[in-house]
């Protein structure tokens, strides 16, 4: 099947109540992405995540459209090996390696890359992870949850909200921390690890807002809680900080989402800085080189934990197939806008058995939340 056009969109979901970190705050979650018509008429949904930013995402719109889209146009699917020369032709054609080999050229690189790869499981007739799966798939895949734990959430309401995940079956939380004063992220700690005790996993994520000093301050005391790994507790491409507090801090660092390619991996990985890699298709140019990070990860003998800023459409299939993965973050914003919506029984995924990568949109979705192009 050959690509016979291409249709960028913006869609901005808007959340109940909104969300807080250390570092942002948002009411709605963007996708950017792109719509794949091949000429036997089936389309491949692909998309990159966000924080609903429009004159940011117009941009990342535009460069799949006006970039991508000639490059695309008339191109052949006819296997693995397209999707991967593709992904080379568009991140390695010289006048585009100029431009960007991160940031918002990556992340138009994956909305492109996540669609080849539905395009081409539907053809296929099945589910993606069966597609990317070289051997036995992984039997089970955990859950953790995300969404009990933000930083607006008051106190109460946290330890609440976060024993009530426990008691449905996930197997871990995790809450955010980096307020003003780390004495209240501290206390925020103790009092969910009191409420859902020592055997559940309690992750801890400062999204980068914490300094050095004041982390290594900090890691004795973090100790006594047992915390399953700290996520993002230093600032994001700051390799030299995060190799000095993992050696002066028991407890696990994980990190990943803010990375772009399979190279700013490689200096982390390679250093010792992490031990949970949370690569994020949709912030590493796809599931093409997801896989090439998730394989150097194996390969060292560190876990991958993607980060779900697909709301865990696409990661669920990847952590299926790949042999580093066996937990996965659930957030449901985005759940109601998709014709196949990741789902958590019993603390577990459900493996999903429909042809694709799970990223098709439903028509409603598109015609409630689609923002305008330019």
């Amino acid at each position: 099947m050959r690509i016979s056009s291409i249709e960028p969109f913006i869609v901005h979901v808007p959340l109940n109540n909104g969300i807080r970190d250390s570092t942002n705050s948002i009411d709605h979650w963007g996708f950017i992405g792109v719509i794949l018509h091949a000429d036997n008429g089936l389309q491949g949904y692909g998309f990159t995540g966000t924080h609903a930013h429009l004159p940011a995402d117009q941009q990342i719109a535009a460069w799949i459209e006006r970039i991508y889209g000639p490059l695309l146009t008339g191109e052949a699917i006819e296997g693995r090996h397209s999707i991967q020369r593709l992904w080379h032709k568009l991140h390695d054609t010289p006048p585009l390696q100029w431009v960007g080999r991160a940031g918002l050229s990556h992340l138009a690189l994956a909305a492109v890359d996540i669609a080849l790869w539905d395009l081409y499981a539907k053809g296929e007739n099945l589910p993606l992870w069966k597609v990317l799966c070289s051997g036995q798939r992984n039997p089970r895949l955990d859950a953790y949850d995300t969404n009990a734990g933000w930083l607006n959430i008051p106190l109460e309401r946290l330890v609440s909200g976060c024993q009530q995940s426990i008691d449905r079956g996930f197997k871990g939380v995790k809450i955010k921390v980096g307020s003003a004063d780390p004495e209240v992220d501290l206390a925020r700690i103790e009092a969910v690890r009191r409420a859902i005790g020592p055997n559940p996993r309690l992750m801890i994520d400062a999204n980068g807002r914490w300094s050095l000093e004041t982390a290594v301050k900090y890691a004795v005391r973090l100790d006594a809680y047992d915390p399953f790994w700290f996520e993002e507790p230093l600032y994001f491409d700051d390799l030299g900080s995060h190799v000095e507090l993992a050696s002066r801090m028991r407890t696990p660092i994980a990190l990943g989402e803010q990375l772009y390619s399979r190279f700013h991996f490689d200096a982390f990985l390679r250093s010792g800085a992490v031990k949970f890699v949370q690569v994020d298709a949709l912030r590493v140019a796809g599931i093409t080189e997801w896989l090439a990070v998730a394989d150097q990860a194996h390969g060292l003998g560190l876990p991958v934990v993607p980060h779900v800023g697909d709301m865990m459409q696409v990661h669920r299939h990847t952590a299926f197939a790949h042999p580093s993965c066996s937990l996965l973050e659930f957030i449901p914003w985005t759940q109601h806008c998709f014709a196949e919506p990741a789902i958590v029984r019993d603390g577990e995924f459900v493996l999903p058995d429909a042809p694709g990568a799970g990223t098709t949109f439903t028509a409603a979705a598109l015609n409630t939340f689609r923002r305008r192009l330019n």
